[in-house]
This record gives structure tokens, C-alpha cells and sequence, in this order.
């Protein structure tokens, strides 16, 4: 079991590079498999997630190749209309291959999809759109997987009942090869849909975004091969910028767009925080205190889910208390009883809401909790911490940096599915930062962690 072993409290600086977008590159590889033609994708980052997507590329038939951050993918014939069981299980995305598989051979045998626990985040959304394009599902429950079949996919009339950038995405990518034209409704409108829309333009598609949340697909015979870079990854932005303003505001962040974060910039401005642009470089930092506010998570243009973690950290910096609403997944706050180990005043509760069913972009259930509570100003200290998912991994790490004393953090491998060399990009910006590897039995016999502070 890997961990990190990190020593907190120094002042951090130099410069640090945004990877490619997670969420655009996953669906790229996927698109890259609706044509028969050599499809290269750039700036794509090195994760274990981007890993398990080229492996079930290769399970359906087609190659792959790999060379420094750019990745070359043909799938000239596809070979197998089923996703393994346990691969499909490690990422919700392996769902999303519904629509190369459906729109090149009518068929598809599809795992229910895996990732991190944040939510239930059902695939049903994508099922239902499909269907009224003209495919037939049924679930078995005795094999774990979708049996999905289609005499040919027919462009349909489609709204969205709540937000889903992959159903919006699964969507637009079956409809490229459809009969007809596709008019999806409360679509997503995050940047990564964009991107995800302009590679497949590229391709030879006919998709246009006609209003923020309408777009129009009009299928065509065939697409083709194409070469796109993709957009920066919004969420490694906030991390750096969430840990510069933290750790003395002297980080740089390279190739961030702006225009693609202002629900966060909107947030830290009110918070006391500032920015500077400097040759294509950002420098995030504080000039006085950092100001409680409280904020409600919602999709494209607002403030977005993955960062409410690491906001959460910011927030136990200023004087005063915070809230967190947090309205897009139900199970989101799995890094508060670790922050709590290492002295954060923090509490889950629910907020009054008249119309919650309508409220909360998941299925809302009674006696849920989707607030949090943050009082502050906070020292915190170090800890032995446990990551659960991948941006509450982020979060423990920027606790870590702050705090005083060695934390000990396990779970490393969540942070591996989203941040390409996390533990070296830290180390160039002056992180004590070790990677250690412990037997698990001598885990699982439990140890406590003797820090500055005692045992913790």
C-alpha cells in the first residue's frame, strides 16, 4: 500500500504545468473509436484512468500508441461488443462506449460503471436517451451488465432531466453516426462538452451548440480520422491555485484558460483572493485575510463539485464560518471526518431547502446531509489520513501542506487516477514530500503515527 509521507508548514514556489483535461481526454479515446480512421489525441495526461480506457480499447479490437503525452488510436474493426466486468468496474466511463459499439455494430454489452464512490451516479439518463433513438436495454441483474441492442440509431428529440455532461456526451457522440437529427435539451454545458464537440467536428461531424444548454446533432455516414489537442484540466488549476494562495502565493501555474474557471475566480475574489497574469503564467495569493463566504456547488457556469474540496480547506483558513452546499452528487464530503483528525472545526448538516427533489442535480432521499459547516480560523496539525476519492485525495494533500508536523496519507492510488506525477510536480515546487510503500497486514494490524504533536 502506497502512501505519502508529507512534512507541512513551508513556504512553496517556482512553477507548475496544467496536464491535459481528464474529462476530455477519457471521451476522446473513446470518440477516437466511432471511426474506422488513425485518430491522435495531444496533451494527453499520463494517469492510470487514461491506462484503463486504452485497455478497453484494445478489448474491443482496436491499438493503440503511446508516445510522450500524445496517443495515436485505430480502430480499424471492432472485435468485441463487450467490456470486461472487472475493467469496466474501475471507471464510470467505461459506460460511455454505448455509442461507438451501438453506432458501428448495433450491440452492446456494457458493465455497470465503476470510479470513485462519490455518488450513485446512474447511468439511466444515458439509457433513456438511447433509447428514444431507437435502442432496445435490458439489465441483468445475474451478469452485472446492460444488454443493449438497435436496428440503427435515428436522430430523436431529447431533454435532459437533470444535468450529466457524460449522458449529454454519450448522447452527442451516438448521434454523429445517427439517421436524422438529434436536438438534445438541458444539455451540459461545461467546457470539456465543447472540446469534446469541437474533436468531433474535426472528425466530420455536424454538432452545434444553438443555445447554452440546446445542442443539434445531424448525423453523417461516416467520420474520420483527425489530430486534436486537448483543453487544460480545470480542476488541477484550482489545486495549484487553492495551494499557492495557501503556501505564500509564489506557485505559477502555466497553461490555465481563464474563462473556463470564473465560478471558482468569482469565489475567491469575494474571499480576499487575487491574481496576476505574468507571460502566460497565473500567480494565485492572498494580500490580506482570507474573507468565510459561503457557496452552492452547481454545474457550468457555476461552482463547479470537483473543487469544493480544496475550497473547503481554503475556507478553514479565513476567520468566521463557511458553509458548503453541496448540490450535484449526495456523497461528496468524504474528506471532512480526515480533516477533523487534524483539528479542522467542521460539521455536516442539512440546509433548509423548499423543493429539494428539484433542487439537487441528484435523486434527492430524506435525512441526507449535503451541507458543511466551517469554522474558522483553523492551525491545523498533522495526521494519518485515508484518501476515498480522487478530489478529496487532492484536498487531504493541500491539508497536509499547510499543517504542522508529518502526515502520513494513504490512498495514493485515487490521486494516480488524476494527477499525472503529483508527488514530483509538489517536489519542484520546494514539497517535503516522500513516497513510501507499507505491507498492507502491517496496516491492517493498525499503528498510530507519533508526529511533532504526539501521537495521533
Amino acid at each position: 500500500m502506497k502512501k505519502y509521507i508529507i512534512k507541512g508548514g513551508n513556504k512553496l514556489s517556482g512553477e507548475v504545468s496544467v496536464s491535459g483535461s481528464k474529462n476530455v481526454v477519457l471521451k476522446a479515446i473513446i470518440a477516437a473509436c466511432l471511426t474506422r480512421e488513425p485518430v491522435e489525441i495531444k496533451n494527453v495526461p499520463l494517469i492510470s484512468d487514461v491506462f484503463i480506457m486504452l485497455e478497453l480499447v484494445k478489448e474491443i479490437g482496436g491499438n493503440f500508441k503511446l508516445s510522450g503525452h500524445s496517443i495515436r488510436i485505430h480502430v480499424e474493426n471492432v472485435k468485441s461488443i463487450k467490456i470486461p466486468l472487472e475493467m469496466g468496474a474501475k471507471i464510470r466511463t467505461s459506460s460511455m462506449f454505448l455509442a461507438p459499439l451501438l453506432a458501428r455494430k448495433k450491440e452492446a454489452l456494457i458493465p455497470n460503471p465503476g470510479g470513485c464512490r462519490i455518488g450513485a451516479r446512474p447511468i439511466d439518463w444515458h439509457i433513456k436517451g438511447l433509447t428514444k433513438m431507437g435502442a432496445v436495454s435490458k439489465y441483468n441483474s445475474r451478469d452485472g451488465y446492460f444488454h443493449v441492442k438497435t436496428n440503427g440509431l435515428m436522430g430523436t428529440r431529447y431533454r435532459f432531466e437533470k444535468n450529466t455532461h457524460t449522458g449529454t456526451e454519450t448522447l452527442i457522440m451516438a448521434a454523429t453516426l445517427a439517421r436524422g437529427r438529434t436536438i438534445l435539451e438541458n444539455a451540459a454545458e461545461e467546457p470539456e462538452v465543447d472540446d469534446l464537440i469541437s474533436l468531433l467536428n474535426s472528425m466530420g461531424a455536424k454538432i452545434v451548440r444553438t443555445e447554452p444548454r440546446t445542442i443539434v446533432i445531424v448525423g453523417v455516414k461516416r467520420l474520420n480520422g483527425t489530430s486534436f489537442t486537448t483543453m487544460p484540466d480545470r480542476n488541477e488549476v484550482i489545486t495549484f491555485a487553492v495551494l499557492s494562495a495557501l503556501t505564500g502565493g509564489r506557485i505559477y501555474v502555466k497553461n490555465v484558460q481563464m474563462a473556463t474557471i470564473k465560478g471558482f475566480l468569482n469565489a475567491f475574489k469575494k474571499a480576499g483572493g487575487k491574481w496576476e497574469t505574468r507571460d502566460l503564467r497565473v500567480r494565485f495569493y492572498i494580500e490580506k485575510e482570507i474573507k468565510s463566504m459561503d457557496i452552492i456547488t452547481s454545474p457550468h457556469p457555476g461552482f463547479m463539485t470537483d473543487w469544493q474540496g480544496p475550497w473547503a480547506i481554503f475556507m478553514t483558513q479565513a476567520n468566521g464560518t463557511s458553509t458548503v452546499h453541496e448540490a450535484v452528487y449526495e456523497n461528496r464530503f468524504g474528506y471532512v471526518d480526515e480533516l477533523k483528525k487534524m483539528g479542522a472545526d467542521l460539521e455536516i448538516y442539512q440546509p433548509e431547502i423548499q423543493n429539494p427533489g428539484k433542487f439537487y442535480n441528484f435523486n434527492y432521499r430524506k435525512n441526507g446531509k449535503h451541507g458543511l459547516k466551517i469554522r474558522g480560523k483553523t492551525n491545523l496539525h498533522n495526521a494519518v489520513l485515508n484518501i476515498s476519492d480522487l478530489r478529496a485525495g487532492a484536498t487531504l494533500v493541500i491539508a497536509a501542506l499547510i499543517a504542522k508536523g508529518k502526515s502520513i496519507i494513504f490512498g495514493i492510488e485515487y490521486l494516480d487516477r488524476g494527477y499525472e506525477a503529483f508527488d514530483r510536480r509538489l517536489k519542484e515546487l520546494g514539497v517535503d514530500i516522500e513516497v513510501d510503500e507499507e505491507p498492507i497486514e502491517s496496516r491492517e494490524a493498525g499503528s498510530n503515527f507519533v508526529g511533532e504533536r504526539g501521537i495521533i
